[in-house]
């Protein structure tokens, strides 16, 4: 028994000297991990302040110039963590640890496909020169004004001040019309005139009051209007001109002051705009010798 407990000690002593000289061995290599990892702390965050000024040129949402940097901060971190190890000569460990980040990454991308993808689009959203915030877009059966883009999520404010949060990957997927790109719009304004109405005095009137209603509209002939149908109670015309307007109230806008000014000139005129009207007509002229005839008994 005690010559078993001697043999157990002296193979104990023996590990401990053998692990004591292996890390006196390692010493050098240690402190240079040790260097290596430290020189990868600060590279890190240098390189993380100098990815914010980069992408801060594209970009204009601080969720995504962070986002970012802190991707590129741990990729160096990372890369200087496998160069440590390789210095330690654990070549045994990093195989283990890049096979284990492997079965991770895999195991958290299916979990994750949904987030991952409005994630990847929300980077894909950001550095889009077409969609920037400010502008005025409709999407999926909203409008409004683009108030935020991060990593989730896209933001309108719809003219009633309500707010539409649609995921990103819907966005990317779906139509996008955006007003803010150009300048210029058409307005389109559908109205009609009674059939007793000299038609081609409607269009001249019409077409000089928007004429002078908007500074845009050089003069009449830059109007365009059309007679479209024969309707049931009207002569139904459309009327188109440009202004210069990059959002969908400012249509509107415009839109109510024609509206208004055509209505005024119109009274001003004489001009009717009838709304729709059934006439009923009733023959008065009743058969009566018929009507005698037909209450006479018969012989």
């Amino acid at each position: 028994m005690k010559e078993q407990f001697n043999k157990s000690l002296e193979n104990l002593i023996d590990k401990l000297i053998r692990w004591f000289n292996t890390i006196i061995e390692n010493i050098p290599n240690f402190i240079l991990a040790i260097l290596v990892m430290i020189a990868a702390y600060f590279t890190a965050k240098y390189i993380s302040k100098l990815v914010v000024k980069l992408v801060g040129k594209k970009v204009e949402q601080d969720s995504i110039k962070k986002a970012i940097a802190r991707v590129s901060a741990v990729v160096v971190v990372t890369l200087g963590l496998f160069v440590a190890l390789g210095v330690l000569n654990l070549s045994k460990a990093l195989t283990s640890l890049l096979a284990g980040a492997g079965v991770v990454g895999l195991a958290i991308g299916l979990a994750l496909q949904g987030t991952l993808a409005n994630t990847f689009a929300g980077l894909m959203l950001s550095f889009r020169k077409k969609i920037q915030i400010g502008h005025w877009v409709e999407t999926t059966g909203y409008s409004g004004e683009v108030i935020d883009i991060n990593l989730k999520d896209f933001t309108l404010k719809e003219a009633d001040n309500n707010l539409v949060i649609i995921p990103n990957k819907t966005i990317l997927e779906n139509p996008l019309k955006n007003y803010s790109l150009t300048t210029r719009m058409r307005v389109f304004l559908e109205c009609g005139v009674g059939y007793e109405s000299d038609l081609e005095k409607v269009e001249q009137l019409t077409k000089q009051v928007i004429a002078n209603s908007f500074d845009q509209v050089k003069s009449a002939d830059d109007v365009e209007f059309y007679y479209t149908e024969f309707g049931d109670s009207s002569i139904n015309y459309l009327c188109r001109f440009w202004i210069e307007a990059e959002s969908m109230l400012a249509k509107l806008r415009a839109k109510t002051t024609a509206i208004i000014e055509i209505k005024k000139a119109y009274d001003k005129e004489g001009i009717n705009i009838p709304f729709p009207i059934r006439t009923l007509e009733f023959n008065n002229k009743l058969n009566l010798q018929s009507n005698q005839d037909s209450s006479k008994p018969s012989n």
